[in-house]
């Protein structure tokens, strides 16, 4: 019951980031410290925004996924599979989707001028 509550808290919390980072309307940042660009440096802030919180709801539903997964695989050594792939391995496929996005939307400094 305690692993439930914790994997629900946690992917509602994703969630959560994700609908507020929808909602934004002014550019949203990664959470990894950096600040988020500002409105002049980005193409379309509107896209931006979506991409990222899309991207922290499907993680959020990928947290739940692999709780269920867990579940049914029940007390073994394999439980350690579905939360590693449903925790640890979306990050490092966000990080590399917000670097991606940041080629996508961010304005080049000859642009600019």
């Amino acid at each position: 019951m305690i692993a439930l509550f914790v994997f629900v808290m946690v992917a509602f919390i994703m969630i959560g980031i994700g609908i507020s980072q929808l909602r934004s309307k002014k550019p949203v940042g990664f959470y990894s410290g950096e600040q988020p660009p500002e409105e002049e440096e980005l193409s379309d802030v509107y896209a931006w925004n979506v991409r990222h919180g899309v991207m922290w709801m499907v993680y959020g539903v990928i947290i739940i996924i692999s709780y269920v997964i867990l579940h049914l695989i029940g007390d073994s050594a394999w439980a350690a599979v579905p939360t590693c792939i449903g925790l640890v391995a979306p990050l490092i496929i966000m990080i590399w989707y917000h670097h991606k996005l940041i080629g996508q939307y961010k304005r080049k400094k000859e642009e600019e001028q």
